[in-house]
């Protein structure tokens, strides 16, 4: 590892002592995981489907659900890494009390952390729009094999982190509308565009306010949710450490910014 980035974990670990620290991550932390991130160093920014791009057309929720089907499986089957295991290790060593995730994998909580904030939630509920009924992937997996018998799932095709993949969407496709009430189902993340439940932003908010310092790994924080909690953390006079390959939009406010790996980083921490 470079000597500057050496010297940065050294000094990140000293400051970090003692603290309550809180980490927030991103989907750089799941990349060696084997599920891409939206807007990596050397990646083409991807453009994902907005909510109201959702709710506008029954064309627009078949073209989710059937890139979906397809890419689902590859992060159903991923596994943890390094920066997932360390965190889970921190957490158990009383290093870390909180984590919050923009991430909707559910893969710190694969690695064995307890205490997670799943800020966009999670891709493997499915919930009804009309009637809030929910079920989980595997079933609404089950209903669209179903109903589409003729797709195919090929583990060739590229796909982001929430599982769209490209793919060209069959013309007659169709999309399985909720057992208890006929109504539309979505998946129970937050599309870009769509509010975070206030329940959870609270929940992040009070978490943050009971810190002593905010570590950042594997974000550009580009989305404003976790933005405006780092921002939350500078108020309040927090230490703020941000790993991250490339810029980010707290560089500016951060104790020590670390331009590395973060599987590299946290392994160094915290294993």
């Amino acid at each position: 590892m470079d000597p500057a980035v050496d010297y940065a974990i050294a000094q990140t670990r000293q400051m970090l002592v003692g603290l309550n620290v809180v980490a927030m991550t991103g989907a750089g932390v799941s990349t060696d995981s084997g599920i891409p991130d939206y807007r990596g160093q050397g990646r083409v920014v991807k453009h994902p489907l907005t909510f109201d791009q959702f709710l506008a057309s029954s064309e627009n929720q078949a073209r989710y659900w059937a890139r979906s089907y397809v890419g689902w499986n590859r992060i159903a089957s991923a596994e943890p890494n390094d920066s997932h295991l360390a965190l889970a290790k921190a957490e158990q060593t009383g290093q870390i009390q909180q984590l919050i995730t923009q991430n909707v994998d559910g893969l710190h909580q694969k690695a064995g952390s307890k205490n997670v904030i799943e800020l966009h939630g999670r891709l493997d509920r499915v919930v009804c729009l009309d009637c809030t009924e929910s079920i989980s992937r595997q079933a609404m997996d089950g209903l669209i094999q179903a109903t589409n018998p003729s797709m195919n799932r090929s583990a060739d095709i590229e796909f982001t982190p929430d599982g769209d993949a490209e793919i060209e969407v069959p013309k007659d496709f169709r999309v399985p509308t909720c057992q208890n009430c006929n109504g539309r189902y979505k998946p129970d993340v937050v599309f870009f565009g769509e509010q975070i439940p206030q329940l959870r932003v609270t929940e992040a908010k009070t978490a943050v306010e009971r810190a002593e310092a905010v570590l950042v790994a594997g974000s550009s924080l580009t989305v404003n949710s976790g933005l405006r909690l780092v921002k939350q953390a500078k108020e309040l006079g927090q230490k703020i450490v941000i790993i991250n390959l490339g810029e980010t939009r707290a560089d500016n406010i951060a104790d020590v910014k670390l331009n590395a790996s973060a599987a590299d980083v946290l392994r160094a921490l915290f294993l």
